[in-house]
This record gives structure tokens, sequence and C-alpha cells, in this order.
């Protein structure tokens, strides 16, 4: 019986948590009542409450009495909160969100490469080679593009031993998924990005921390000015 009331409280929080990220409650708008979300799903006052209370603490909603439920703005989101994550891959994020993720990860990837020429053990360089031979298969269209990228990306993050930068996987996946949604990239690796990925790891190997670091710096700065371009085209489109 307890399965089964978290299992409603859940698809609650979800369906709730979709509607919000693809726009059908805006910013301010207020959602139905705990009672009318009761009717509308046909689950108890217990399951609402608690579904609520569930996304109060990811920062999409607020619940005050007398004001009822609200939407809040993206900067109230726990952006690091999985389900968050998931719900924006499958909603509308912008242009500028997926600048905000490119910056947090050029804040941290070079400094986790960094982390991982000097700390990588024998396991951790065979998850990153592994990727990277994903990558290379992916250049001529035998694997998949975005997970082959995404592996590589999670395997430094891992070897870095930084249990804060082990817990951005989830984060990365979401970046580099939004970043599809703008670049329509579903074409094989090119054989430039191939190499850049290969540099960066030849120096984890080698325990070439610095030149780890200004190599991932290089291609995430490549990425967030792919970004900016797009943003100002965008802006210069609509003056």
């Amino acid at each position: 019986m307890e399965l089964v009331h978290r299992n409603l409280t859940q698809q609650l929080v979800h369906e709730l948590g979709k509607a919000i990220m693809r726009g059908q409650y805006k910013v301010g708008d207020s959602l139905p009542s705990e009672a009318d979300l009761c009717k509308q799903y046909e689950i108890s006052r217990t399951a609402t409450r608690e579904a609520v209370k569930m996304l109060t603490a990811k920062g999409l909603i607020s619940s005050r009495p007398r004001q009822g439920i609200r939407v809040l703005d993206s900067k109230h989101w726990n952006l690091f909160d999985v389900d968050v994550l998931n719900w924006i891959q499958i909603g509308k994020p912008d242009l500028y969100m997926l600048r905000h993720f490119l910056q947090l990860r050029l804040a941290i990837e070079p400094e986790a490469a960094y982390l991982a020429a000097q700390y990588a053990d024998e396991d951790d360089l065979k998850a990153i080679e592994k990727a990277l031979v994903r990558m290379k298969d992916a250049t001529n269209g035998y694997d998949d593009t975005h997970e082959a990228d995404s592996e590589f990306h999670q395997s430094v993050l891992l070897a870095s031993k930084n249990p804060f930068f082990a817990q951005l996987k989830n984060f990365i996946t979401t970046t580099l998924k939004v970043n599809l949604r703008f670049t329509n990239r579903m074409q094989p690796v090119t054989l430039d990005e191939y190499q850049a990925h290969a540099d960066i790891y030849e120096f984890i190997k080698n325990k070439e921390a610095q030149k780890a670091f200004d190599a991932a710096m290089v291609t995430q700065k490549a990425t967030l000015a792919l970004a900016d371009a797009q943003i100002k085209a965008m802006e210069e489109a609509s003056e």
C-alpha cells in the first residue's frame, strides 16, 4: 500500500514538473489547489500534499496559505536535481539556458581534466579510452555521437577523484542533449573533434596536468562560442 502511495506521489511530481517545463504553467501562474489536484489525478490528499512539498523542495513552486501554489522563476530551481535536469530536456530550454550550462562546464571541466591528470588510475584511463574509442567509431557513424561524447566527459569527471565533480554526470548529459536541440547535431563526430578529445586523454594519461587543462579549456570555449554566436544572431534578428 505504501509503495502504491509513493508511486502516485512520484507520478504527480513528474506530471506537474514536466508541465511547468513545457510552459503549460508559466512563472507566477497558480497551479490547481490541492483539492483540485486530488480530483484531477484521482489520488489522495496526502499523496498530493507530498508531491507539492517535493516540487517546492526542487524550487519549481511555492506553496503558502491563502496564496496557493505558484510557479517560480528558473533562478529558484534546483538545477542539479536529477528530476529537474530530466524535465529541462523534455521542456523548452532556450539558448540562454544552454549558455548558462556551457559557462559552468567551462569553469569545471578544464579543472577536472587537470585533476584527472594527477589522480587517474588504470581503471579511469581505461574508461576514458573506451569512450574515446566510441568517439572514433562515431566519426564513421558506427556509434552514437551524443552517448560517446557524454561518456568521455563523464569519465574525466570521475577520474578527477573529486566527489563533487563526479556528481555532475547528469548535468553533463543534460547539457549535451540541450545542445543537440539547437545544433541539430545528429551527424558523426568530426575528426577534429575526435582529435581534440584524444589530446585531452593523452595529456591525462601522461600526467601533463596543465596541458590537459589547456586542451579542455579550448574545447569548452569553442562550444560556448557557438552558443554565443547563435544568441547574437537571434538578438540581431529580433531588433
